[in-house]
């Protein structure tokens, strides 16, 4: 073996495993500080890109359960209007049935009919309060009907010059049309205008005609709206699993895992330690030639 002060094999190769190891305690030190394995394309290119790709589907499922939040308080907005003017069709009803009896005086008439004309009032008061977000499904707005439109899905991927959109599958939920003295097809009510009263008995015996229809109308418009609801919730709790589930798949990509990641700091630590005293020690060796010259 061969003494020189000019080059140091020993010590050149203690700096390099000490190196070596500075290197690996820095990439475990960032592991544990980010929680990731792969926290750039630096570490794993594919892993990342899946990663982000996963990424970008739950901001997306974000934007989906957004939207279908929306649709569901339109929708139970709309709902609870309905059902208090479906309670209130009955106490017309009830009045106007009253009315209709022949031998109804006229101060009786009159009462009756001042406590039909007050609720039938309420019904506007509720059709116009029974708004969301801007949104009345139980009203038309310029003579066309409401509808909420919510995003379903993300739906198909469209890639166009290296940009990928998607496809919305939406769901729409249709106006009931509750609007008093609405001329559109299919509104509840149609024959039951804001001018109706039971003033007479014939006038009530028509009131108890018409509302027996409103009542029919109403009943299935409440059951679409409530179909609507139901729908809604049912997706609202797939995309929550949906997002649970992508998100546990990132994890499963680039997550670090930080027991074995505590471990192997450990080990590191004392590597490094160890590399510092060899490298002194081979630092030493030349001060050996010294003891040839006495």
């Amino acid at each position: 073996m061969a003494f020189s002060v000019n080059t140091n094999i020993g010590a050149s190769a203690a700096l390099q495993s000490l190196n070596a190891t500075s290197k690996a305690l820095n990439t475990t030190q960032s592991r544990i500080n980010t929680g990731l394995n792969v926290a750039s394309t630096k570490d794993d290119s594919a892993a990342y890109t899946v990663a982000q790709s996963l990424r970008s589907d739950v901001g997306g499922l974000k934007a989906v359960t957004s939207s279908l939040s929306r649709a569901k308080s339109v929708t139970d907005v709309a709902i609870a209007g309905a059902e208090q003017i479906q309670d209130i069709l009955g106490q017309l009803k009830s009045k106007a049935t009253q009315a209709a009896d022949a031998g109804v005086d006229a101060p009786a008439l009159a009462a009756l009919n001042k406590d039909f004309l007050a609720l039938r009032d309420q019904i506007t008061t509720i059709v116009n309060a029974s708004t969301f977000n801007g949104t009345n499904l139980l009203k038309t707005a310029s003579g066309a009907a409401s509808t909420v439109t919510a995003l379903q899905s993300l739906g198909g991927e469209v890639t166009t010059s290296g940009v990928t959109t998607y496809t919305a599958d939406t769901l729409n939920i249709a106006n009931v049309d509750l609007d008093l003295g609405s001329t559109n097809s299919g509104a509840v009510f149609n024959q039951f205008a804001a001018t109706t009263n039971i003033g007479t008995t014939a006038l009530a015996a028509t009131a108890v005609g018409k509302l027996t229809d409103a009542q029919a109308l109403l009943g299935a418009k409440i059951s679409d709206l409530g179909a609507a609801s139901r729908k809604i919730d049912a997706q609202l709790t797939f995309t929550s699993k949906l997002s649970d589930v992508v998100e546990a798949g990132i994890g499963n990509l680039v997550d670090a895992d930080l027991a074995k990641e505590s471990a192997r700091l450990q080990a590191l630590q004392v590597k490094q330690q160890l590399g510092v005293q060899a490298l002194s020690i081979a630092n030493q060796a030349p001060q050996t030639i010294t003891s040839l010259f006495r």
